[in-house]
């Protein structure tokens, strides 16, 4: 499937900036299943966009403003060609081990209740990773209702499950909390999904998570859709949690009353 994508990102403010710094994780990368076939970002101020690697491979833009803002637009667009690899994952920048992403982090702490169900899936299981891997994410995707208007981007694993709502990122902290108290690696990961019923216009990027199996590989899991990655799936971003694959992130001095508002637009063309 070839696909056309726009994600602009749009801040205002009541009272001016003076300064800000940004960090942009807006760019694909080719790997199998998926090839860029063109990208670029546009930023509607004079200033230098840096290009770089961060450490887990994405690639990055960082961009600084010196001055009055009182508005700033963000605009990452291009088209990008998928193929179904069936949610295996291969030809992606691995910079460490897989077991650098049994890493808990703040986001993705397992509380008690957590691993209770994932003690669950694992006696229902056996010693078969990859039905695990499965029956988790339906787990998750069962317990946890779909909400676009729960939570923030701080809230945890742990009180996403408790609450039992949540936007993707949440179910994805939760599936990553569970595997990893199972001894399982896994991480973040952040890009789009184009779901092909004629809603192409969306509010923000989509998320899910990739499992190491042994033998086989990454896996990847989409437990708010309770699906592996498709060729309606498009890869840009990956981390230990959502932090570290945020498409925008950055500080500002000043500027009072921010809003911010995200559009998506996907077509399959």
């Amino acid at each position: 499937m070839r696909l056309s994508i726009r994600h602009e990102t749009t801040y205002r403010y009541d009272t001016p900036a003076t300064y800000a710094i940004q960090t942009l994780r807006l760019t694909p990368r080719s790997h199998e299943g998926q090839y860029v076939a063109a990208w670029r970002i546009d930023i509607d101020r004079d200033c230098r966009l840096d290009k770089r690697e961060d450490a887990f491979g994405n690639l990055t833009h960082t961009f600084s403003i010196d001055g009055a803002i009182r508005e700033l637009s963000i605009v990452a667009l291009g088209q990008i060609e998928t193929q179904d690899c069936h949610g295996v994952v291969r030809g992606v920048a691995e910079r460490f081990p897989p077991a650098l992403f049994l890493r808990e982090t703040e986001l993705t702490a397992h509380d008690r209740a957590i691993a209770d169900f994932a003690e669950e899936v694992a006696r229902a299981s056996g010693s078969d990773t990859l039905a695990a891997l499965h029956r988790l994410m339906a787990g998750v995707h069962e317990r946890m209702r779909f909400d676009c208007d729960a939570t923030e981007t701080t809230t945890t694993a742990a009180e996403a499950f408790a609450a039992g709502h949540g936007v993707c990122q949440d179910l994805t902290h939760v599936f990553i909390s569970a595997a990893r108290r199972l001894g399982i690696p896994a991480r973040y990961v952040g890009g789009y999904m184009f779901r092909g019923d004629g809603e192409n216009e969306q509010e923000a990027g989509h998320a899910w998570a990739e499992a190491h199996v042994e033998g086989l590989g990454w896996v990847g899991f989409d437990p708010a859709n309770c699906i592996c990655p498709t060729d309606a799936h498009v890869r840009v971003a990956m981390s230990l949690d959502c932090l570290g694959a945020t498409p925008v992130r950055g500080v500002r001095y000043g500027g009072s009353d921010e809003q911010l508002a995200v559009a998506v637009s996907l077509t399959a063309l």
